[in-house]
């Protein structure tokens, strides 16, 4: 079995809210170099695709919530509340030096602005995954709140670390649950990062990562004896593994910065929300 996994994240450049990294993991009949092209075969698929496309400030979270629970529902992690979609996501929620305006997230019910029976409609897809030879098997996210973050640039690492790190631990942690013979991950560009092997080595823990191309456009990588292969791209949510992961990490994002949102607009009458 080859597994295939995409990544993304949200919130990497904003002032305010969590950084959130999320992952697909995708399960294909066939070998690693058949993976582009049976993703190719389903990338139309209208549920998914660029988080910047399917959601923009003032259009709503319809579209955006729809995509991300017809996923969580093909991978057999439906979710009614936010612990729900937490504990389906794996998400680690603020700490308790985490400031308390991210409470309102606690009650809330999904999904939010999308119908429920959109939500739901997970047949269609299901079928066009089975005749490409794909299945989705998980989806997963980490949610790094301020304090979090702030504690780790503190302690010595850069904003580019803090995402690399996230990425690389959620990746390597869907590789270890589910065991496949041959890995492939696609992850979007780290910002300006162009050289990756130091971290795939450690996070993989592969003695031996060899490079295949670094260049401004993507950065590609084989650790032989973990039977991975993994790149680094712009634009990389042009795949679907990484188009459904960039939706996941805007996603829970967004609840989080509405939550932010509802809690200080109580305090202060006529604020005007932000988006971070």
């Amino acid at each position: 079995m080859t597994l295939v996994i995409g990544t993304d994240e949200a919130g990497y450049g904003p002032n305010l809210g969590p950084l959130v990294v999320a992952a697909s993991a995708w399960r294909l009949d066939g070998p690693p170099a058949a993976a582009e092209g049976a993703f190719a075969a389903v990338a139309a698929a209208p549920l998914w695709g660029d988080s910047k496309i399917m959601y923009r400030s003032g259009t709503g979270l319809a579209a955006l919530e729809r995509g991300v629970h017809v996923a969580l529902d093909l991978a057999g992690t439906p979710a009614t509340h936010w612990a729900g979609l937490a504990a389906a996501l794996g998400t680690i929620d603020p700490d308790a030096d985490a400031l308390d305006e991210w409470c309102h997230l606690d009650g809330l019910v999904l999904p939010h602005a999308a119908a429920v029976d959109d939500c739901r409609r997970s047949a269609d897809a299901r079928a066009a995954l089975a005749e490409a030879g794909l299945t989705l098997v998980g989806v997963a996210a980490r949610a790094v709140y301020p304090a979090e973050f702030n504690r780790l640039l503190d302690s010595g690492f850069n904003k580019a670390d803090v995402l690399s790190r996230t990425t690389l631990d959620l990746a390597a942690a869907l590789r270890d649950r589910f065991s496949p013979t041959d890995t492939v991950c696609w992850c979007d560009r780290h910002g300006g990062r162009k050289s990756y092997a130091a971290l795939v080595g450690r996070h993989f823990a592969a003695p031996l990562v060899r490079e295949l191309e670094e260049t401004p456009a993507r950065s590609a990588y084989m650790a032989p004896a973990a039977r991975l292969w993994i790149e680094f791209s712009v634009g990389g949510e042009a795949r679907l593994p990484v188009a459904v992961a960039s939706m996941t990490a805007k996603y829970v994002r967004e609840l989080a910065m509405a939550a932010f949102n509802r809690f200080w607009s109580e305090r202060v009458p006529g604020l005007v929300p932000t988006a971070g």
